[in-house]
């Protein structure tokens, strides 16, 4: 048998990207959460997915939200991971944005976005497994992932 901790720990050594998922509440506020459980699922039609611990703050607006975006970091928003990852109530105070057709923030200066629309949720254990069609994409080629590896942020 093992531990969470190895459980963890063999986990963290697969090298992730660093994402933050964004979407708005009916208040019209905004929520958002840095995630590395991101991939994709499928091509036709497109479809992403991404794992949400069923005790994060947001988990019921995420897990009930029509609309959201997923924006991957560039390896010079580092600040921006941390800040996402904190349990605060105003996470886009300093944080430059715009926002979509659907009302979701978008991180400016980003890898790239893919704004998404709810497809299914599934069960994960301590987690939900959502995933998303793909309703548009936009990409900056020139810049390079912030990547995540044993418990730290890493540069390509």
């Amino acid at each position: 048998m093992f531990s969470d901790k190895e459980f963890r720990n063999i986990c963290g050594c697969f090298t992730t990207g660093v994402c933050v998922v964004a979407g708005s509440l009916n208040n019209g506020s905004y929520i958002g959460i840095t995630i590395n459980s991101f991939s994709s699922v499928s091509l036709d039609p497109p479809l992403v997915l991404f794992c949400l611990d069923k005790k994060n703050l947001n988990f019921d607006a995420f897990s009930m939200n029509k609309h959201f975006t997923i924006n991957i970091l560039t390896e010079d928003q580092e600040k921006i991971s941390n800040n996402f990852a904190m349990q605060s109530k105003d996470k886009f105070k300093n944080i430059d944005y715009d926002i979509s057709i659907n009302n979701s923030p978008i991180l400016k200066n980003c890898l790239g976005t893919i704004e998404c629309l709810m497809h299914a949720v599934h069960e994960g254990g301590d987690h939900q497994i959502i995933v998303a069609q793909v309703t548009n994409i936009s990409c900056n080629v020139d810049a390079k992932p912030l990547v995540y590896y044993k418990g730290k942020y890493r540069h390509i």
